[in-house]
């Protein structure tokens, strides 16, 4: 099996996952189809910005590409997915439920785990929905700019079938111009629509 993986390894102070995770999850990665590549900053607190998000297939495509890079990160879902039963498999794959009804103070909220936790990489899609959108939601760069953590962009191509990560980008307060910095890096990423 030719290693799907084309990155450098990980630092020491990023978030891992077991061994044996990181060989499962090459195996699904290869399996799928799917390779990554870029690079993960070594650093114990970093968001990664995941775009597009316009298929259930993304949180697999994520899932194993996470594992088989060996990093360990925590990412926000809908609060219906935490249900008996299946919840109790959303939590143990480091799944945050929210109640997208009652989203008032959920940056603040995710600023204070920043805060108070030695390590935590926090997946989000800016676009909040797998429906195409104009603007993404900016909680996602509130949330790093308060936390003072980077952004990390992830693109998912579904023409390629590669996740790509790139450079860090530690946000400066000017949102438009960080956000022009984003999308430039997003734009070649092959969107995957479901019919």
């Amino acid at each position: 099996m030719a290693d799907p993986v084309h990155m450098p390894p990980l630092g020491d102070q990023v978030p891992v996952v077991s061994a044996t995770q990181q060989t499962l999850g090459k195996r699904l990665l290869h399996l799928i189809g799917w390779k990554a590549e870029g690079a993960l900053p070594n650093l114990p607190k970093f968001v990664i910005a995941v775009v597009p998000h316009t298929s259930n297939w993304d949180f697999f495509v994520g899932l194993f590409t996470r594992m088989a890079v060996g990093f360990r990160s925590s990412w926000i879902g809908k609060h219906t997915l935490f249900r008996p039963p299946l919840g109790m498999v959303m939590r143990a794959l480091d799944g945050i439920p929210v109640n997208r009804s009652a989203t008032s103070g959920l940056v603040e909220q995710l600023v204070e785990a920043f805060h108070t936790r030695n390590q935590l990489v926090l997946a989000i899609a800016p676009e909040g929905t797998r429906k195409e959108v104009s603007r993404w939601r900016t909680g996602f760069y509130h949330m790093a700019l308060q936390a003072g953590v980077p952004i990390v962009p992830a693109s998912l191509d579904y023409h390629r079938k590669v996740v790509t990560f790139g450079p860090p980008l530690h946000p400066s307060g000017d949102r438009d111009a960080d956000f022009e910095v984003l999308r430039a890096f997003y734009a070649p990423a092959m969107r995957k629509r479901e019919g």
